[in-house]
């Protein structure tokens, strides 16, 4: 084994002039040296060489010019400190690092010349930092979903505090008619501001969102959010029920571990006669995708209110409960936004009450992703079956409100 390492390390030696840093020539050896670090496995090398009459210095390291003198003496305290003045809540942490190109190049000629297949140089000032930051902080080191990354840039001297978001799910009640549930940009203006819009850049003066969100911005005391529905209703239609599913994600917060009932309380103060939240709990990245993917593996009930063309019997809306299938053509009023194509959705129930000989509401139990407006008018031939067809008669929706979405 000693022949094999002198071997090898002869060879580097000869390439670096003989200065190598214990960390960078322990590197080397990862693969057939056993040791708890590559610090320990560069010092047992060096005695070796020692030993047979062979000096290796480490004045000035030929692959990192002692950058790992950085990592022990005052990185540490620096990137503490940045944290410290940021006052940043943070339980898990990453590590990631920049360094010069002449560094990687170095190595990997190094390492290719002796067909070497170990890790690279940031993996192990990554791991070293991390270690030392584990130490003196008593934080997690978390590859998967770290609250923060920290980032060292060797070549610019800076170090960054790259926070992740927090993401908070749950249901939003939508108390009244008239509000969209995210932004829309002004027509005129596209969201530039002009006399139209007030200056806003937006067509409607408030949103779901921004009734919702302010309030865990502040809370979190974070940069800004990004709302994400299960689904959507339009603007004049209520979100009644247990409510409609959201998950909203706040970025940069500095206080993660936030008081989701005193939050809860903040919001629906704000929001009163509005909106109302409820069930807020703290999820994971991916049940945002989840949330914005599961449309159309709901089921909804509706609350419709039709209006007929002219009188009709009461016995004759019975024909209305045995819808079942309905293939729907992207609806008119949607068309300049979606894709052109038909689709298919199914109707679990129907039941209807008579209002007058013009009137009535309709109750629908249905897969998620059905225009219920469209199913009632027929949006000319373009939704089949629909109300109007059944029933002989033009019908519209005059009223709309969601009771439940189940996901």
């Amino acid at each position: 084994m000693e022949s094999q390492i002198t071997e090898y390390a002869l060879k580097i030696m000869e390439m670096t002039g003989g200065n190598l840093c214990d960390h960078c020539l322990g590197r080397k050896f990862s693969k057939i040296v056993e040791g708890p670090d590559n610090k320990y496995r560069g010092e047992y090398v060096r005695q070796i060489l020692n030993e047979n009459g062979n000096v290796l210095t480490a004045d000035s390291c030929y692959i990192c010019n002692n950058i790992f003198d950085d990592v022990e003496n005052g990185l540490i305290d620096k990137i503490i400190n940045k944290i410290n003045q940021g006052n940043i809540e943070f339980s898990t942490f990453l590590v990631g690092c920049r360094v010069s190109p002449d560094i990687l190049s170095k190595e990997e000629k190094i390492q290719k010349n002796l067909e070497l297949d170990v890790e690279n140089i940031k993996k192990e000032i990554n791991r070293e930092i991390g270690k030392k930051l584990y130490s003196a902080l008593n934080k997690e080191v978390e590859f998967e979903n770290p609250n923060i990354v920290i980032m060292v840039d060797f070549v610019n001297d800076n170090i960054d505090i790259q926070i992740n978001p927090i993401f908070i799910e749950g249901r939003y009640r939508k108390l009244i008619r008239g509000i969209p549930q995210t932004k829309w940009p002004c027509g005129k203006c596209r969201g530039k501001g002009c006399p139209s819009c007030n200056y806003t850049g937006k067509q409607y003066p408030e949103t779901v969102e921004e009734l919702i969100s302010p309030k865990a911005v502040a809370l979190a005391m974070g940069n800004e959010s990004k709302f994400h529905g299960a689904g959507r209703e339009d603007i004049d239609v209520k979100m009644l029920g247990n409510g409609r599913p959201f998950v909203l994600e706040i970025k940069e917060p500095k206080i993660r571990n936030l008081d989701l009932e005193i939050l809860e309380e903040k919001i629906n103060t704000f929001a009163s006669g509005k909106v109302e939240v409820q069930d807020l709990k703290f999820v994971g990245r991916d049940r945002k995708g989840t949330i914005k993917c599961s449309s159309t593996d709901t089921y909804k009930v509706y609350s419709a209110i039709v209006e007929l063309e002219s009188d009709i019997d009461e016995d004759k809306l019975n024909l209305l409960h045995s819808m079942d299938i309905i293939n729907q053509r992207t609806p008119i009023r949607v068309s300049h936004r979606r894709a052109d194509k038909i689709r298919t959705r199914k109707v679990r129930s129907i039941t209807t009450k008579p209002i007058d000989t013009r009137k009535f509401e309709m109750i629908v139990e249905c897969e998620g992703g059905l225009y219920i407006k469209e199913l009632i008018s027929g949006d000319e031939g373009r939704s089949k079956p629909s109300v109007s067809e059944i029933l002989g008669i033009n019908a519209r929706c005059i009223q709309l409100d969601v009771l439940e979405v189940n996901i």
